[in-house]
């Protein structure tokens, strides 16, 4: 008999040796290759528990999924689950059946009713249902503190007439929906990825152009099967964030004086200015007397400018100067007698007419012409 030592050691003699491949092939996909469909032969039995999800759906849906709400139902029948439409509490409930064989296509029908809750048509939301086609419901609403900066970087995620989502639909293969405060994609998995990186930067205030710049330059290089096991960083541009605040500077600067260690001098006071003056020694009668005199000359100084300010109004404002019309030169003076002259004789004489000496010797030459004919 065999110890089992000498058995296990015979097993292991055995096992076939592992072919010597590339990791590379190990880890590429190869093109065109499909995951099969989950059929009901991979689950005979079914499932053991039934399981159901809820999502309330605002008042502005109601009417559209009162619309569509037979068509959910019969995509979701398709699979073996149910699906209910709630008006009056305002939400919508799938929940599976004895019949269900797919353990995964409850958490497909959640996300359905979401992505339906979330204003994103009927036609887009049930390719959620596919096996290679997936969803992300990104929340952007606590993201930016304030609003009018909010409703701004929105905006620039949405482009001048959704120019940069169309931009960015194309680049990812999926399908964007922006909606208050929530952006609902549909799609492969790496180009969820990229959408979701696309809108956190873009309300981290990083303009979505640089992002699909980079998404540009990589579907370039995924063309090139040499460079598909490389790295591309050589290729993307790098964009450095810059962002300089402005210090305001205020209206009135102060200048620092030079360090002194002496104290400045002490002010005068009123009775300092007094004895310089001279009115100290004034008796009181003297000082209101002061007082009355310069009160007395302000008043003049004041009325004086007053009625300088007055007399403005009629001062006659300065005329131009006539100017005198200038005397017609010898040089330029018309001479009557002699374009009478000319006058009469273009009178006399039409354009293209023949002169009198001319029609004389004309006249004579058919006389003589006559006379040769007899």
């Amino acid at each position: 008999m065999a110890s089992p030592a000498e058995c296990s050691g015979a097993v292991r003699r055995q096992k076939p040796k592992p072919e010597n491949r590339d990791e590379s092939e190990l880890l590429t996909v190869p093109d065109g290759w499909k995951e099969p469909a989950f059929s009901k032969e991979d689950n005979p039995r079914g499932l053991l528990e039934e399981s159901s999800f809820a999502t309330l759906f605002p008042k502005y849906r109601e009417a559209y999924l009162k619309e569509c709400w037979p068509l959910v139902q019969k995509a979701l029948n398709e699979h073996h689950v149910n699906a209910t439409l709630d008006l009056i509490e305002g939400s919508m409930t799938v929940c599976t059946t004895k019949k269900t064989f797919d353990p995964y296509i409850i958490i497909r029908a959640r996300d359905l009713i979401k992505l339906l809750a979330r204003s994103v048509s009927f036609e887009q939301a049930v390719r959620i249902l596919q096996d290679d086609v997936a969803c992300d419901i990104i929340k952007i609403g606590s993201l930016v503190r304030n609003k009018e900066r909010f409703v701004k970087r929105r905006q620039r995620l949405i482009g001048p007439k959704g120019s940069t989502l169309k931009a960015l639909e194309l680049l990812t293969n999926c399908y964007i929906m922006v909606q208050g405060n929530t952006v609902s994609a549909i799609g492969p998995f790496s180009g969820l990825k990229e959408v979701r990186k696309v809108v956190l930067d873009t309300m981290k205030n990083i303009h979505p152009i640089y992002n699909i710049k980079t998404l540009m330059i990589k579907r370039e290089l995924a063309k090139d099967s040499e460079l598909r096991s490389q790295s591309w960083e050589r290729f993307l541009p790098q964009f450095k964030h810059k962002n300089v605040n402005k210090r305001k500077e205020p209206k009135k600067k102060t200048t620092k004086k030079e360090y002194t260690p002496f104290p400045p001098p002490q002010p005068e006071s009123q009775i300092d200015k007094e004895l310089a003056s001279g009115e100290y020694f004034l008796k009181s009668s003297q000082k209101k007397r002061q007082k009355m005199e310069a009160i007395k000359a302000k008043q003049a100084e004041a009325l004086s400018k007053r009625q300088e300010e007055r007399n403005k109004a009629f001062i006659p404002p300065k005329e131009k100067p006539v100017v005198k019309p200038k005397e017609a030169s010898t040089e330029t003076k018309i001479d009557v007698a002699t374009i009478k002259e000319k006058v009469k004789k273009a009178k006399s004489k039409k354009l293209g007419a023949l002169t009198a000496e001319e029609v004389k010797l004309k006249m004579e030459a058919d006389e003589k012409k006559k006379k040769k004919k007899k």
